[in-house]
């Protein structure tokens, strides 16, 4: 493409940091993007999930990269929402000048296989101008790049790192200011321009002149045609679709797997150094999953997941073991490393991306991982005898090595230990092999097996019950507790009413729980080998709520519920955490949190509508 060329070296318009809660998040089941109030994209790995950023002002607000599309009007109301049942999102700025509107999507299937982000901008009233300032920043803001630009079309051509070529398509002219491409324009009531940011491929289908409204039609009727097949009709269906259309951008359409957050470096506390990467899939997530889809109705979704369990089980560790954490296509290699050059969200450094928990021993992925063949076999779909081997030979692999210590379900790095939370998903990965074999008349080692269910049974009985505290401890040998526990209902291994859970329940309010708002552990008590604290863990504070439905307590359990809908951001998100100002904290949003809110929504809609038909 003919036309003038720049490289890196000039100088970007200077941002603040918006809070994480600012965000709401579009993509296309490949990636996603994080879309600031104020109508820039500060976040985006491209390709895909796993692929090196393009934007990450979110993390260096220099350095990072970004895709802004704002209205010049003083004083202006920010709003964000999107529109109802979709992942198209809206954001609308007010002021006595005028009203502007950006939409944002990406379409779900692109012909030739491309990608692209599309944006709008449109007047609804007065007369507004607009400015634009498109500045990626390829392999994690490590390569450099040129700029050729040609009237209403900029392409962005990296110089190294192995990322393509962009292509920024206008609607407007595009000059080139520095390392960046910007735009002036000014849209009258009513008037509109789009935005194409795409795959720098030939024979793009993005230069037909209905290409953004015939792509925005598409992606809406998609996600609506989604959202319809959802079996929820209880009383919180507008916020437990919202998570499912959550769930559904961080599934990889290739895959069947889903990423624990589209993001990486958000930190868990301002300013400290718990900073980690969760572009990848974890074992761990398996069964939350497979529950929360299933319980939803979205079997096809629960199958594939199943499906990408099933490959990980075929190439497992030369000791027969599997590893915690997986690439989202189940590569093995998430080789950890620090990224210097970024300062991180808030300053909060190191930047780290890959993580170093796949070459930790975490015992517990194999019960959530058996689990979920238990539920999806069934609920979704009867699982093939080559998986069931697959189970035989992990429920063999964990009555050898279930005594051992590990570093558990949060991955700490300050020395194995016997974790209560380990310890109970060995009881469960055992007992659902025992129940998937006898209903579906597999052969297994059921003798062998029964015994060593028992024998963990008891281990956890003598060994990790504090008769002091009448409590079960987070790890053998402690007085100290774990919100993990939480999880011995839910699991079934002991009753939600049964004596000493209500005495560890009660516990567990007393040392970690804070109104509706749960911490997972005291790292105070509990070191885990990191320096400093964190916030509320938004997954074990459903946790919670789930515990006190089950016990009973559903005044209460509700009350909490809805409380924790109120921490939620402007559209229904949640990060990993909650500061002490309620601030969103960690990578955003996380699958857990909003798995465990599904889960909670339905047990305790399905008791409450039992307690008023009695």
């Amino acid at each position: 493409m003919a036309g003038t060329k720049a490289t890196l070296g000039g100088a970007v318009q200077v941002m603040s940091y918006q809070p994480i809660e600012n965000y709401g998040v579009i993509g296309d089941l490949h990636t996603v993007a994080l879309v600031g109030m104020d109508g820039s994209i500060d976040f985006l790995c491209f390709p895909d999930f796993d692929s090196p950023t393009i934007f990450a002002a979110i993390l260096d607000d220099q350095k990072g990269g970004r895709f802004r599309i704002a209205p010049v009007l003083d004083d202006a109301r920010h709003k964000q929402l999107y529109l109802p049942d979709s992942n198209v999102l809206l954001s609308r700025f007010l002021s006595a000048e005028g009203v502007a509107e950006i939409s944002d999507f990406m379409p779900v299937a692109m012909a030739h296989n491309a990608q692209a982000l599309v944006r709008r901008a449109k007047t609804v009233r007065g007369e507004v101008r607009y400015r634009l300032l498109c500045a990626p920043r390829f392999d994690y803001a490590r390569a450099s790049h040129g700029i050729e630009v040609r009237d209403r079309e900029a392409l962005f051509i990296p110089e190294a790192g192995g990322q393509g070529a962009l292509r920024l398509r206008a609607d407007v002219p595009l000059h080139i200011e520095g390392d960046a491409v910007v735009a002036e324009f000014t849209l009258r009531a009513e008037e509109s321009a789009g935005f194409i940011l795409e795959e720098a491929k030939p024979d793009s289908v993005s230069e037909a002149p209905e290409f953004i409204s015939e792509t925005f039609k598409a992606t809406l009727n998609f996600c609506r045609r989604w959202d319809g097949r959802s079996t929820y009709q209880g009383r919180w269906r507008e916020i437990v679709n919202r998570s499912a259309l959550v769930l559904k951008l961080l599934i990889s359409s290739p895959h069947g797997s889903l990423v624990a957050a589209p993001t990486f470096g958000l930190p868990e506390v301002v300013g400290g150094e718990r900073n980690w990467d969760y572009r990848y899939t974890w074992i761990r997530d398996a069964s939350f999953t497979i529950y929360a889809l299933i319980r939803l109705g979205y079997t096809e979704e629960a199958v594939a997941f199943v499906r990408w369990i099933e490959a990980r089980c075929n190439e497992p560790n030369p000791d027969g073991s599997l590893q915690a954490v997986y690439g989202i296509d189940g590569r093995h290699d998430l080789e950890e490393q620090v990224l210097p050059h970024l300062e991180g969200y808030r300053q909060s450094s190191p930047v780290r991306i890959g993580n170093a928990a796949s070459k930790q021993l975490q015992l517990d992925i194999y019960g959530e991982l058996i689990d979920s063949v238990y539920l999806s076999n069934k609920y979704a779909e009867p699982i093939s005898f080559p998986l069931w081997e697959d189970v035989s030979r992990l429920v063999d692999w964990v009555c050898d090595h279930w005594r051992e210590p590990d570093e558990g379900i949060w991955e700490v790095r300050g020395g194995r230990k016997e974790f209560l939370y380990s310890r109970l998903l060995c009881w469960v990965a055992v007992d659902r092999a025992v129940r998937l074999a006898q209903k579906r008349s597999f052969p297994a080692s059921l003798g062998r097996w029964y015994e060593i269910r028992d024998e963990i049974y008891r281990d956890i009985y003598e060994h990790f019950w504090d008769p002091e505290r009448k409590a079960f401890v987070q790890h053998k040998g402690s007085q100290v507790l774990g919100a993990a526990s939480l999880l011995m209902p839910l699991v079934r291994f002991i009753s939600p009413t049964d004596p000493r859970w209500l005495s560890t329940l009660r516990a567990i309010e007393e040392d970690l729980v804070s109104d509706s708002l749960v911490y997972r552990y005291n790292v105070l008590l509990a070191p885990d080998g990191l320096r400093g604290h964190e916030g509320t863990f938004n997954l074990c504070s459903f946790w919670y709520v789930e515990c006190l439905s089950r016990a009973g307590d559903l005044e209460k359990a509700r009350f909490f519920f809805e409380k924790m809908l109120g921490y939620a951001n402007h559209l229904g998100l949640y990060a990993e955490q909650l500061g002490p100002r309620g601030e969103h904290l960690g990578n955003f949003p996380q699958a857990l949190t909003h798995l465990a809110l599904i889960s909670a929504a339905y047990d305790l809609d399905r008791r409450l509508d039992a307690s008023r038909a009695e």
